[in-house]
């Protein structure tokens, strides 16, 4: 593995961390923990959510390819509808990504470029592994928030009121663990953890990273 990236902002002095883990992982309550240790943060999730909210880039793009029914009365990308359509047709899928992937792209580039010299860049990419080795290669290390399937659809359900059918379909939609384990620098097993021992483990990574620079 490199240990640099080849490119990008965060070349020339802050450490570049790709932060990733299955839907209800736990992912997000680590990234909010590496902020209040006084990363940037770069979410990609949320750069998504912006760019299909009403006056978002993306929608015009959207209704132009897929038809105003995946776009809801307040002029949002309907989300439900989109997900379906995207887990039933591969083409679909495809040309979503085709779509938001650049905008996301250049909307991260931008924010990476607003951490302050020196400053660890925590980019929250859900699906890492899925994108290849633009991200291995793109950062100096991978972190990964691991929980078994089961604690993830018992999460989701309870948070999010999705059926478990659906949760399982979305995790069968992502990479295995085994797979993100595969390419993980760092891996927090977060399962069975009160709120304060996963933020124990993640302050003890942090501690680590800065020492090691």
């Amino acid at each position: 593995m490199s240990n640099a990236p080849a490119s990008g902002p965060g070349a020339g002095g802050n450490l570049l961390v790709g932060l990733t883990g299955g839907i209800g992982s736990g992912k997000s309550t680590v990234a909010h923990t590496l902020v209040q240790l006084g990363a940037h943060l770069v979410d990609t999730d949320a750069l998504s959510r912006q760019l299909t909210a009403p006056g978002g880039l993306a929608i015009p793009l959207l209704r132009e390819r897929f038809g105003p029914e995946v776009i809801d009365a307040q002029g949002a990308l309907d989300r439900a509808r989109m997900r379906e359509l995207a887990f039933s047709d591969p083409a679909a899928r495809q040309a979503l990504e085709g779509i938001l992937h650049p905008l996301i792209h250049e909307q991260t580039e931008a924010q990476a470029r607003a951490a302050q010299p020196g400053q660890v860049i925590v980019f929250d990419v859900p699906l890492l592994v899925e994108a290849g080795p633009r991200w291995r290669d793109r950062v100096h290390r991978i972190l990964v928030v691991d929980t078994p399937e089961q604690v993830q659809v018992e999460r989701v359900m309870q948070r999010s009121g999705w059926s478990r059918e659906m949760v399982e379909r979305v995790i069968a939609q992502q990479a295995s663990r085994e797979q993100r384990a595969a390419v993980a620098d760092d891996l927090i097993l977060n399962h069975g953890l009160t709120l304060e021992e996963l933020a124990q483990q993640v302050r003890g990574l942090w501690a680590r990273w800065v020492q090691a620079r």
